[in-house]
């Protein structure tokens, strides 16, 4: 009796009926409700209207220019993300609170004042962008620039995923692998890289999977120019709606959404494995 009385422990918040319907109602409006809209437009295209559909030329190299960038941008978010954390896990200095909330400003800001500011910036008249014009480096307008604002607007992403990891890790590690003779850097490669690693790829993939889709930053900075490839697949699809071709519009949709889905799918792949490792060990 006494076992079963225990299995029988009563929740601090009651009301699981209630709260478990509110979760699928919510779930159900924001996410399934749209996703199966997507499918029920794409339908409307014949295999051979959606394969021929996808398979054009602008459509493919807006595809490879959106997920080229997106990929270059999530690799230099992980490495600087990784640094930003760290100095603000490690070190303490004046402004340290003002930095910290600084890195969720490419949440608050609007994407499209960000890619505003940006493409002013890095264009040939603005500052830094005079400067590289000068030496011959054009950013706005190019695939460099497309880069820069997913960079931008993924950062936050890569910081947030390693800070919580890095303020739970125990220093006791670090300081053993020290005492043993260990170098600073074999000591972060051997002992700190491998439990950053999984928190690391997970914002990777999430830096990857917003930059794929995004639209508002990368509207101005890039161009749009189908002759130097600077198209991203956001505006691909943007254009299909100006022109009420919802079908088309949401056939490419579904193909970005199948991509970002297989990506977060392999990495989260990769990350309980890495973690399992990690645990082993």
């Amino acid at each position: 009796m006494a076992q079963k009385k225990k299995g029988k422990s009563k929740s601090v918040i009651p009301g699981f009926r209630l709260t478990l319907g509110i979760t699928v109602l919510m779930v159900s409006l924001l996410i399934l409700i749209p996703l199966v809209s997507v499918l029920a437009y794409s339908f409307k295209l014949s295999p051979s209207e959606f394969f021929e559909l996808i398979t054009k030329k602008n459509v493919v190299s807006a595809f490879r220019t959106s997920i080229l960038c997106s990929f270059i941008a999530a690799l230099v978010n992980s490495v600087f993300g990784l640094i930003l954390a760290w100095v603000l896990v490690k070190y303490e200095f004046p402004g340290k609170k003002i930095l910290d909330g600084l890195i969720e400003l490419p949440f608050a800001l609007p994407t499209a004042v960000a890619g505003i500011t940006l493409t002013k910036m890095y264009s040939d008249t603005g500052f830094p962008g005079k400067f590289f014009s000068a030496a011959g480096i054009d950013i706005a307008y190019t695939k460099i620039g497309i880069v820069i604002a997913l960079v931008f607007i993924g950062i936050p992403f890569t910081v947030r995923a390693v800070q919580p990891v890095l303020e739970k890790l125990d220093p006791q590690y670090e300081e053993a692998a020290l005492i043993l003779g260990a170098s600073r850097q074999r000591t972060f490669f051997k002992v700190i890289f491998p439990e950053l690693f999984p928190s690391l790829l997970t914002g990777f993939g999430l830096a990857l999977a917003r930059g794929i889709g995004e639209y508002g930053s990368v509207i101005y900075i890039s161009g749009n120019s189908a002759k130097n490839n600077t198209q991203v697949v956001s505006y691909v699809i943007m254009q299909k709606l100006e022109r009420m071709d919802y079908a088309s519009a949401t056939a490419i949709a579904l193909v970005l959404l199948i991509i970002s889905f297989v990506l977060l799918f392999v990495i989260n792949i990769i990350q309980i494995r890495r973690s399992k490792r990690v645990s082993v060990r």
